[in-house]
């Protein structure tokens, strides 16, 4: 049994970093683990064109403490109205690295997002041509559909459809939930991935709802039954190029979570690198770590691994009920939790 494993730096594909002080508050747990990540744009208002995506850009790089060596990866935000030409030209000096889908009130700031993909096809051509990644909440809205389904009608509904007439299209199917996801990634085309969360590795629907109503267990899309967990465990640690590691994490005041309508979202930053390897280590997979972590998610973008390397050593540590995010409160994955690997930089 290894007492430490080292790999080669990850990124995160899938990040919330907010922005004014909550950003400053929560960048640095991201920057000392990680050397890039892919930056959700659902701000308010959100990212949706290149000067917006550089401004933010500038804005997290000002936020970033010194001695930190970390590059955010920016996403526009689509809506019915992007101008496919603006996003194409974002690509092409570097602002952009990914386009990301949020069908309209989905989640967290998705009030703007596409209410029609039929709106957006021109954008999605364009994209397919120039190789740009259209990163996809994948979620139905309609209200008539239980909130546990909804992963798996979009992929009937939207993305089966949209990737069989856009082949060329690369998608990152984001923080797949469900055994229904998995197979649809698994058995699609070259173009396709998915991220997986730390949380959805780890918890069911139960954690949010027995013993009461656990507003920190809570995100979008929620857990669902064990099975599709343990679909998702299975994935990760499949050593298939197809999974790779995409935290989601989306922090909260705690206030704002344990309210009457908490918010969604899981900020699970401080302990990623803790969390996804234990779910490894509980697997018996260790030596396929640094693949899922490190190497798939650069190679499915077109952009080179890391060159650095950090260390994890087996040792018992309990996660702090709270942390600080520039004095407000916010809640870790695993609060109050002992995880069995510590990150070692």
């Amino acid at each position: 049994m290894s007492d430490s494993i080292t790999i080669t730096r990850p990124d995160d594909w899938h990040l919330h970093l907010r922005d004014g002080d909550m950003l400053s508050g929560v960048l640095p747990y991201t920057a000392r683990q990680f050397a890039r990540a892919i930056v959700m744009p659902n701000l308010a208002p959100p990212v949706t064109t290149t000067a917006a995506a550089r401004d933010y850009r500038a804005r997290i790089m000002a936020a970033l403490p010194r001695g930190f060596d970390f590059t955010p990866l920016m996403t526009c935000y689509l809506t019915d109205d992007t101008d496919a030409e603006d996003i194409a030209q974002g690509f092409a000096n570097g602002v952009f690295t990914a386009a990301k889908l949020y069908p309209a009130n989905a989640t967290t700031n998705s009030a703007h997002g596409v209410t029609d993909v039929a709106n957006i096809r021109g954008v999605l051509e364009r994209m397919a041509e120039i190789g740009m990644v259209l990163c996809v909440h994948g979620e139905v809205t309609e209200s008539d559909v239980d909130v546990f389904d909804r992963e798996a009608e979009f992929i009937d509904r939207i993305l089966a459809p949209l990737i069989a007439d856009l082949p060329d299209l690369k998608v990152v199917f984001e923080h797949i939930t469900t055994a229904q996801a998995v197979d649809f990634v698994t058995q699609a085309g070259s173009a396709v991935a998915a991220t997986i969360t730390p949380q959805h590795l780890h918890i069911n629907r139960n954690a949010m709802l027995v013993g009461g109503i656990r507003p920190h267990a809570y995100c979008l899309p929620v857990a669902k039954r064990e099975l599709h967990r343990l679909a998702l465990r299975a994935a990760a640690i499949s050593g298939s190029p197809k999974f790779f590691l995409g935290t989601d994490s989306a922090p909260h005041d705690r206030a704002a979570k344990e309210s009457a309508c908490g918010c969604a979202g899981i900020f699970n930053a401080p302990f990623a690198l803790e969390s996804y390897v234990t779910v490894f280590d509980e697997e018996g997979a260790l030596e396929r770590f640094e693949g899922f972590a490190s190497h798939y998610g650069p190679d499915f973008y077109g952009l080179p691994r890391n060159t650095d390397t950090v260390t994890l050593r087996r040792t018992e540590h309990v996660v702090p009920d709270c942390v600080d995010a520039a004095g407000k409160p916010v809640v870790p994955f695993h609060a109050g939790e002992t995880l069995g690997w510590a990150f070692e930089g």
